[in-house]
């Protein structure tokens, strides 16, 4: 489920044996077949800039962390350091590249964080969202990363360490740094470039705005089957505004797309999603007495392959929680296959029991919310039920104008004949297709339809 081949495996759970799925044509099985349907082409730039180059590391512990913060002193208003093909560049100490104005990189090259945990654990920066740690915080103005190259978080240590443990535990504290991590960008643009590897999150961009990533790669594959990536999301973010994501493969462990609290005017199209979490707006709500927000986003021609969830709206419940809402949000054109939910709201997110959540329910709304164009199929987890729709049931949340429409995905459970289910609790009004509550019969029943497929390739070209 973590290759980097996609091999549609349709869930394996008790029950009958499902009917084989079609696929569609033309999807890209691993990050040279995506790098075949979608070439880097580098965008336009200015006149010729003045180009810096730093030496490169010898070898795995060859520590340019300091060479490299000079190069970019260096190339600072206006030039672009240059990181040749083939050449290593490790870094070992935390970065403050916060300084930047009008700087580019060319990179072809592969930047290598070191794996020193406990050094990291001490020393990265530090931001109290959910403690994050960061190799290093990147911030300016007008700055541009592309090339073929790889930045390469050599997660597998840290994935081998973690294992067992919970981001979100409030008793963790073995915290991993996330890959790159920006504040205060303004023109933020990062193409072509292989994200490889995170310890956690891949990315992290906090108060910005205008910021787009084209054409990237990120994969986060582990070599122990029972250390495999965690929180390894492609995109995080608090504090956001005018955000861009086109033509992105992503093969992680968790959330392929995150947007945290307050993020505005997002626009993502053409994503390839394997053994993900999902596309996921939040969670938002964590924190006492803070609003958070999400609005106007729209987010199509999405692949989902072997992850968990499709478009999910994720809220925290609680006694101790934030408020405010998630608002004009578009999901367009998904193609799914053996993910568990294909379109999921979920109010009490993250381990709350049911009797805690109805005692404290999410203070947060959600409205406006279009899933429109879903194909493909579920895995079979939650039986016949395809989508499920859980809203506060706080009298001061308001859940309305939740629409499905040209809404066609099916599940590998269901008879011939047989209609898929909705299950939805809390809207005010309909959606636009039959849904019934999860108290019901028909849900229930629906529930306990799990099975399982047989395996399914996408077959060539791609």
């Amino acid at each position: 489920m973590r290759s980097s081949s996609i091999l549609l495996a349709i869930s394996a759970a008790v029950g009958a044996v499902a009917h084989q799925v079609e696929l569609p044509p033309n999807v890209p099985r691993n990050i040279d077949e995506f790098r075949a349907k979608h070439p880097y082409k580098r965008s336009e730039g200015c006149g010729k800039r003045p180009i810096v180059q730093i030496r490169a590391s010898q070898n795995d512990t060859d520590d340019v962390a300091d060479d490299f913060l000079a190069g970019l002193h260096k190339a600072n208003h206006g030039g672009t350091l240059y990181l040749p093909k083939d050449e290593l560049y490790v870094i070992g100490k935390p970065l403050d590249l916060t300084f930047l104005d009008d700087v580019q990189i060319h990179w072809n090259g592969e930047v290598k964080f070191t794996n020193d945990t406990p050094y990291w654990q001490e020393h990265a920066f530090a931001h109290p969202f959910q403690n994050s740690l960061m190799f290093w915080k990147w911030g300016g103005k007008d700055v541009k990363l592309y090339g073929d190259g790889v930045l390469n978080g050599n997660g597998q240590r840290w994935w081998n360490e973690f294992a067992g443990l919970e981001i979100l535990d409030p008793s963790n504290t073995y915290l991993r740094p996330i890959l790159f991590y920006g504040e205060n960008l303004t023109n933020f643009a990062m193409e072509g470039i292989h994200q490889k590897d995170s310890p956690c999150w891949t990315n992290f961009i906090v108060t910005s705005k205008n910021v787009s990533f084209t054409d990237v790669m990120c994969t986060a594959e582990s070599n122990n089957a029972t250390a495999l990536p965690k929180n390894s999301d492609f995109f995080d973010s608090l504090n956001i505004e005018d955000l861009t994501v086109e033509r992105v493969w992503v093969n992680v462990g968790d959330d392929c797309f995150s947007p945290k609290s307050n993020a505005t005017n997002v626009h993502v199209d053409t994503m390839y999603c394997n053994g993900t979490h999902g596309q996921s707006m939040g969670s938002l709500g964590q924190y006492k007495g803070e609003k958070s927000f999400v609005q106007d986003v729209v987010i199509e021609n999405v692949w989902l392959l072997n992850g968990q969830h499709g478009a999910r709206l994720k809220t925290w419940a609680g006694p101790d929680v934030g408020y405010g809402f998630i608002n004009n949000v578009t999901f367009r054109n998904f193609w799914q296959a053996n993910n568990e939910y294909s379109a999921f709201i979920d109010s009490c997110y993250f381990n709350i029991n049911s009797s805690t959540c109805a005692e404290y329910p999410s203070q947060m709304n959600i409205t406006n919310i279009l899933f429109e164009n879903f194909s493909g199929t579920t895995s079979g987890k939650y039986g016949t039920a395809v989508a499920r729709l859980t809203c506060s049931t706080n009298p001061n949340a308001v859940c309305e104008n939740i629409e499905f429409r040209n809404f066609t995905v099916t599940s590998p459970c269901a008879a011939e004949g047989e209609k898929p289910l909705i299950i939805c609790d809390g809207i005010k009004g309909g959606i636009g297709m039959d849904c019934v509550p999860a108290d019901s019969d028909e849900a229930k029943a629906a529930l306990k339809k799990k099975c399982k497929a047989p395996l399914a390739e996408i077959p060539p070209p791609f």
